[in-house]
C-alpha cells in the first residue's frame, strides 16, 4: 500500500468515527432534549393522538377532544362554555401551546406524567389515557360573576376564608378557547392577539392595578397592629383638609361633607376619607406599612394558585408624601383582584390568611388521585381581635356607608369599596374595585370576594366602587351563600 493510499484510508477511518461518536452523542446524550423540543412535530402528534384527559367544575369537565376530520392530529381540544371558564382552564392549541391549567397539568391531561406509567408502559414507551384535573371552582359563583360583569372590562375573585379554595375566577372580556384550539386558526389568534381589549389576559391574576381605596382596610391593620390606635372607635389625628408632607398639595375627600377631621378608623372606613388614612401611613412610615402589606401577601412574586400571580406591589424608597398616598392605595402601589380579595378572606377568617388555590387534586384516568391539594390551614397574619374590629368596621361600611350595594338579605356583609386614579393627573376613566366578605350564621358558609372594573364604558362622573363593582360582588356572595 502506497503512501497516497495509506492517507486516505486513515482519513476515511477518522471520518467514520467521527461520525459514530456524533450519533452516539445525539441519540444518547441529546436524545431526549431533541425528543422533548417544542419544536418536534412529532411531541405534538403524539400529544393530539388520543382524547386530553379533562378539567373538572363540580364533578362535571368543562372541557373535550374531538376527531379531527383530516390532517396528522387526530383529536383537538373543545370547551364547554370556554367563555365563562377561561380565566380557570387557559387554553391548549395544536399550535400555540397551552396555558394556566392546561399548562400546567399538561403531562398529565395528555397521559406523559411519569406518575401514570406502569412497567411495562415504561419500557415500551406508551402513553396512558389522559388524567384530570379537579378544580375547586363552584359553577354558581363563576356564573354570577360572569354574567354580572357582562360586557365590562374587568374582573372578579370568590375564596373560600377558611380553606382558601378559589370558588370562582372571571376576566372580562373573556374569549373562547375552543377558537384557537386547531392547527388553523391563525385569523382567530392574530384577532385575539390584536384586540386592544385583551381578551386573552387573566385580569383577576395577571395585571395589577391601583387598588385605591380598598386598600385602606390594610393601613387600618397596620395601625392597629402597631398601636397607633387601640380601637377603630378611637379619634384618629386627622387634619382636614390635609396637606402632604413637604408639599403644597391638598389632599381632598370624595365627599366634602363627610365628617373627616380626626374621624374614627370605622368612620374614615364608612366615609372613604383620604385624610385619615394618607396622615396614617405617615404616621406608621412606609416600613410598618409594607410590612403589613406584605402579610396580605403583597410583594410576594411566588403566588401560585397553581396559576401564578402577578406580584401585588408595595413599593420602597419613598418620600413621606409618596408614603402618604400609599395610604390611599396610589402612588406605586398595585395589586390583583385575587390579592384585594385576600384581604377580605382574612379578615373573615379572625386574621388567619389561607392560602389560596383552585384545584383540589390531579387524578389518572381511572380516578386514582396522583397528587391532592389539601386545603389551607393557614397562617394568622393579624390578631383576632384586630380582625374583628376591621370586620365590624366593614360592616357599618355596608350598612351605612358607601358599600351600599352589597348587601346580602340574611347574611353579614362586609366590604370596602374603591376607586383609583388612572393615568397622568387622573386623566383617564378610574378603576372601580370593591372587596368584601360575606358569613350566613345559619348554614355556616361564608366568601370572600374582590371586583375590579377596569372600564364599564359609564361617564366618569358615574364610575364608583359602590355603583359599579359592588352589585357584581353582591351577586357572588349571593351565589357562594345559596341565597335566593
Amino acid at each position: 500500500m502506497n503512501k497516497t493510499i495509506r492517507r486516505a484510508a486513515v482519513l476515511c477511518l477518522l471520518m467514520v468515527l467521527a461520525l459514530l461518536g456524533r450519533a452516539t452523542y445525539v441519540q444518547f446524550y441529546k436524545g431526549q432534549a431533541l425528543a422533548d423540543d417544542k419544536l418536534n412535530r412529532r411531541n405534538t402528534i403524539a400529544k393530539y393522538a388520543n382524547p386530553l384527559g379533562d378539567i373538572i367544575v363540580a364533578g362535571s369537565p368543562v372541557t373535550g377532544s374531538q376527531r379531527t376530520a383530516s390532517g396528522d392530529l387526530a383529536y383537538k381540544r373543545t370547551y364547554k362554555d370556554g367563555e365563562l371558564y377561561a380565566a380557570v382552564t387557559g387554553f391548549s392549541s395544536q399550535v400555540y401551546g397551552a396555558t394556566q391549567l392546561e399548562g400546567i397539568y399538561g403531562k398529565v391531561l395528555d397521559g406523559t406524567d411519569i406518575r401514570m406509567k406502569d412497567p411495562l408502559s415504561v419500557l415500551t414507551g406508551e402513553r396512558a389515557r389522559g388524567g384530570n384535573v379537579l378544580t375547586t371552582i363552584d359553577p354558581a359563583v363563576q356564573k354570577a360573576a360572569y354574567r354580572a360583569l357582562g360586557n365590562k372590562k374587568g374582573a372578579a375573585v370568590a375564596l373560600d376564608p377558611k380553606t382558601g379554595r378559589v370558588l370562582g375566577m372571571v376576566s372580562t372580556p373573556s374569549y373562547d378557547p375552543s377558537k384557537i384550539a386547531g392547527s388553523a386558526d391563525g385569523d382567530a389568534w392574530k384577532a385575539l392577539s390584536e384586540d386592544p381589549d385583551k381578551p386573552m389576559v387573566n385580569r383577576a391574576l395577571r395585571q395589577p392595578l391601583p387598588p385605591g381605596s380598598t386598600f385602606k382596610l390594610v393601613v387600618a391593620a397596620a395601625a392597629l397592629e402597631n398601636g397607633l390606635y387601640p380601637s377603630v372607635d378611637t379619634r384618629t389625628d386627622s387634619p382636614n383638609p390635609y396637606t402632604l408632607p413637604g408639599t403644597r398639595t391638598v389632599l381632598s375627600n370624595e365627599n366634602p361633607s363627610a365628617p373627616c377631621e380626626n374621624a374614627t378608623i370605622r368612620t374614615a372606613l364608612q366615609y372613604s376619607c383620604n385624610n385619615v388614612f394618607a396622615k396614617m401611613a405617615d404616621q406608621l412610615g412606609q416600613d410598618k406599612v409594607r410590612a403589613m402589606a406584605e402579610k396580605f401577601g403583597f410583594n410576594d412574586a411566588k403566588q401560585d394558585v397553581p396559576v401564578r400571580a402577578s406580584a401585588s406591589v408595595y413599593p420602597k424608597g419613598m418620600d413621606r408624601a409618596q408614603t402618604a398616598l400609599t395610604g390611599i392605595g396610589q402612588f406605586d402601589v398595585t395589586a390583583t383582584p385575587l390579592q384585594m380579595a385576600m384581604v377580605s378572606a382574612a379578615m373573615a377568617n379572625d386574621g388567619v390568611m389561607a392560602s389560596p388555590h383552585m384545584v383540589s387534586q390531579v387524578t389518572d384516568a381511572d380516578g386514582t388521585a396522583l397528587q391532592s391539594y389539601p386545603d389551607s390551614d393557614g397562617k394568622r397574619i393579624m390578631s383576632s381581635d384586630t380582625a374583628r374590629q376591621l370586620r365590624a368596621a366593614m360592616v357599618t361600611v355596608v350598612e351605612d356607608g358607601t358599600g351600599s350595594n352589597a348587601k346580602v338579605s340574611g347574611a353579614e356583609v362586609g366590604g370596602k369599596t374603591g376607586t383609583a386614579q388612572h393615568g397622568v393627573g387622573n386623566s383617564k376613566t378610574p378603576y372601580a374595585w370593591f372587596t368584601s366578605y360575606a358569613k350566613d350564621s345559619s348554614s355556616g358558609k361564608e366568601v370572600a370576594v374582590a371586583v375590579l372594573i377596569e372600564d364599564s364604558g359609564a361617564a366618569r362622573s358615574e364610575v364608583s366602587g359602590n355603583g359599579l363593582a359592588a352589585p357584581v360582588a353582591q351577586k357572588m356572595m349571593r351565589a357562594a351563600l345559596g341565597s335566593s
